[in-house]
C-alpha cells in the first residue's frame, strides 16, 4: 500500500510539474514556427536542415535569438508573428530547432564547435546600420467591423466608412443593429455613376474640414492608375508593381522599405468552388504583419475559423474588404485555385 502511494504521489508531482523548456519549445515550433520553417518559406531555415543553420549559427546563438524576437529585413516578423509570446518562449522554440541540427546539443553563444569554424557571417546592411527594430506588441481590442489600422498612412490610401446610423425603416429589425449597419461592408458594391465621390461626399472623410476640400477627388488622382473590374475600379497591386504608387512605411523614416513576405497559403474549400488562395505578398506590400496578426488571424495552424457569413459580417477577410479593397462580390479573385477533378487523380495515381 505504501508503495503504491508513493507512486501515486509520483505521478501526481509529474502531472503537475511545469512543462519544461524543450517542452515549450516544442510546442511554440509546431503551433507557430513551423508554418515558415518546416518548408523554408520565404527563405526561413528550415527544420532540421543544418546547411540552412550553420551560417546563422556563426554569429552565435544569441544573436539567433534576437532576429527571432525582433525579426528581420529578409521577411521573419517579430516573434513568428505572434507578439503575445513571452520571450522565453520564443528563445526555446528557437533552441528546439537548433537542438534538431545540432545532435541535441544547444551551441552556447560564446562557443564555435568545429561545424561552425567558418568565417563569422556578414550582418545584413539593415542589421549593421541600426539596431533591429522593437518587437510589435498585441493589438488592442478594437471593433472588428472596422478595416485593420495602417501603421501609417499610404499616399493613396482608402479609409472605411463609419456604420450608418439606423433608421426608423430599419432600427430593432435586426436586434437593435441596422440592416445598414450590416452591410456597411457593401460600400464598395455602388452603380458606375457613384463610384469614388469626392472625399466631402463619399461619407467616409469629415466634410465639415478645411482639409476634406482640399484632397483631390480620386477620379482625378486615379486618371493615371491601373484598371480594375473590381472594387473602386482600380489594381493597386498592378499599381505598386508599375512604381505608380510608393505607400510609406513609415509615418517618420521616408526612406523605410516593407518587409514583404512572398507565401501563399492555400485553404481547401468545400463543394465546388476553387480552393482560396491567400497571398502574403500582395498585402504585406502595404501593411505590417501587426495589422492582422493576432488581432484579427492568430498565426497557429487551425485556430482560425473562416467562413462567408463571418466575411460578410465585416470579420476576418472582411474587415477590409468590402471597405477598403475589392468587395466579396469578385469571388474568382480569391478562389483561384482550381480543384483537381477525380479523372484527373485517378489519372495522376495510373501514373
Amino acid at each position: 500500500m505504501k508503495a503504491y502511494t508513493s507512486i501515486l504521489a509520483a505521478l501526481a508531482l509529474t502531472l503537475l510539474a511545469p512543462a519544461t523548456q524543450a517542452q515549450v519549445g516544442k510546442d511554440v515550433y509546431t503551433k507557430t514556427c513551423s508554418i515558415c520553417h518546416a518548408t523554408g518559406i520565404a527563405g526561413a531555415p528550415r527544420f532540421g536542415n543544418a546547411g540552412d543553420w550553420t551560417p546563422r549559427l556563426a554569429g552565435g546563438v544569441a544573436r539567433v535569438h534576437a532576429s527571432a524576437l525582433k525579426g528581420t529585413a529578409k521577411g521573419m516578423p517579430a516573434k513568428g508573428g505572434n507578439p503575445s509570446l513571452p520571450d522565453a518562449d520564443v528563445k526555446a522554440a528557437v533552441d528546439y530547432m537548433i537542438a534538431a541540427v545540432k545532435g541535441a546539443s544547444i551551441v552556447a553563444p560564446e562557443a564555435k564547435s568545429a561545424a561552425l569554424a567558418k568565417p563569422a557571417a556578414v550582418a545584413t546592411k539593415e542589421e549593421a546600420k541600426s539596431p533591429a527594430k522593437e518587437p510589435a506588441k498585441a493589438a488592442p481590442a478594437r471593433d472588428e467591423t472596422a478595416p485593420a489600422p495602417r501603421r501609417d498612412e499610404p499616399k493613396l490610401a482608402a479609409i472605411a466608412t463609419p456604420a450608418a446610423p439606423a433608421t426608423p425603416a430599419t432600427a430593432g429589425q435586426t436586434g437593435g443593429a441596422s440592416v445598414a449597419d450590416v452591410n456597411a461592408f457593401n460600400r464598395l458594391l455602388k452603380p458606375p455613376g457613384k463610384r469614388n465621390p469626392p472625399p466631402p461626399e463619399d461619407g467616409i472623410h469629415d466634410p465639415s474640414n478645411d482639409g476634406t476640400h482640399a484632397l483631390a477627388p480620386p477620379m482625378t488622382a486615379y486618371a493615371n492608375l491601373p484598371k480594375s473590374l473590381a472594387g473602386n475600379r482600380i489594381n493597386w497591386v498592378e499599381a505598386i508593381g508599375q512604381k505608380k504608387i510608393n505607400p510609406r512605411w513609415d509615418r517618420i523614416d521616408a526612406a523605410a522599405e516593407p518587409m514583404v513576405m512572398d507565401m501563399n497559403i492555400v485553404r481547401e474549400v468545400k463543394g465546388s468552388m476553387p480552393d482560396v488562395v491567400y497571398p502574403h505578398k500582395q498585402h504585406t506590400e502595404w501593411l505590417d504583419c501587426s495589422n492582422c496578426h493576432p488581432a484579427i488571424f492568430v498565426p497557429q495552424k487551425g485556430a482560425n475559423s473562416i467562413s462567408m457569413a463571418a466575411i460578410l459580417l465585416g470579420e476576418k477577410c472582411g474587415v477590409c474588404h468590402g471597405k477598403v479593397a475589392f468587395p466579396v462580390s469578385e469571388c474568382r479573385l480569391c478562389h483561384s485555385k482550381k480543384k483537381d477533378t477525380p479523372r484527373a487523380q485517378a489519372t495522376a495515381g495510373g501514373k
